[in-house]
């Protein structure tokens, strides 16, 4: 049995393919064991269009969920990046500091941002699996 899968509802896995959970800020979170890797949605990059600078959080850095911890920019506009869980910030993906376009091409592979040790495996029950991630940004784009 999965980490995940201990703490998530069977019906909620079987329609996470990816594995991925979201927030409704448009953040992604993988888990492996305790480690959570984070990253913005595909959905999140073509609203921003062109990244030109991302702004990380350091290794040792304690996050809250939700907080604010950092920021992307772009040609048209600037968003902050919000922690899906609480934890402490293990690595950033330093490369998308040297290269923010990475995370235009590969927003949920390459274009990772940061991994995070978990404070608490409860607060992967409050994410989106992928299905209702996806139902929430179709009625997000009807209501505009």
């Amino acid at each position: 049995m999965s980490f995940v899968s201990r703490f998530i509802p069977r019906t909620a896995i079987r329609f996470a393919s990816s594995g991925r959970l979201f927030t409704k800020k448009h953040e992604w979170i993988v888990v492996d064991k305790t480690v959570g890797t984070v990253g913005i949605t595909d959905f999140a990059t073509e609203q921003l269009g062109d990244v030109v600078f991302i702004e990380l959080p350091e290794a040792g850095t304690e996050v809250e969920k939700g907080d604010s911890t950092g920021a992307v920019e772009s040609v048209k506009a600037a968003s902050d990046i919000y922690a899906p869980v609480s934890g402490k910030v293990l690595e950033k993906n330093s490369k998308l500091e040297e290269e923010p376009g990475i995370i235009n091409k590969s927003p949920l592979e390459k274009g990772w941002l940061y991994k995070v040790e978990l404070k608490s495996t409860d607060e992967l029950k409050e994410l989106l699996t992928e299905e209702q991630y996806n139902t929430f940004k179709e009625e997000e784009e009807s209501a505009h």
